[in-house]
């Protein structure tokens, strides 16, 4: 199933860093949601796309946005990653795709690479804009272009 704008989020759990169930659809009704899938941790390109967003948060925070990184790293995985870079926003564990399948992020480099993809909704849960680009250092910038709009 591939998102379209206007689609509300997927309503579906995955685990989060700490190995608690996340709801994806949490902040709906309260919040801007920037959801963005990256390949691994500990890459290059993904460290660089984590710290931009962390630079970022503030702003993010500012219009009232959460942000969560979602790959199919394990949870310890995922705490290592926050704690080496600084990192204050949420990561979600997809070992099973299911959060990629339910968005519809296909994978990237003929198959070879899980693909990197970012979807932004509203405060209602709608998406607004899904940004799908192998180049980690746009994906941020981006995402706060829409939501100031």
């Amino acid at each position: 199933m591939d998102l379209k704008i206007g689609d509300k989020i997927p309503n579906i759990s995955i685990p989060d860093e700490s190995g608690q169930l996340f709801e994806l659809n949490k902040f709906s009704g309260k919040k801007a949601l920037v959801v963005y899938f990256y390949p691994k941790n500990f890459t290059p390109g993904c460290v660089k796309e984590a710290c931009d967003f962390r630079d970022k948060y503030e702003d993010f925070k500012a219009l009232n946005a959460e942000v969560i990184g979602i790959s199919s790293d394990s949870e310890a995985s995922h705490k290592r990653f926050k704690t080496k870079y600084k990192l204050p926003f949420i990561f979600l564990s997809d070992i099973n795709k299911k959060a990629r399948s339910a968005f519809g992020v296909k994978p990237s480099l003929m198959g070879l690479l899980p693909g990197r993809v970012t979807f932004v909704f509203d405060k209602g849960g709608k998406l607004i804009m899904q940004y799908n680009n192998l180049n980690a250092a746009s994906h941020t910038k981006k995402a706060l272009e829409k939501l100031k709009t």
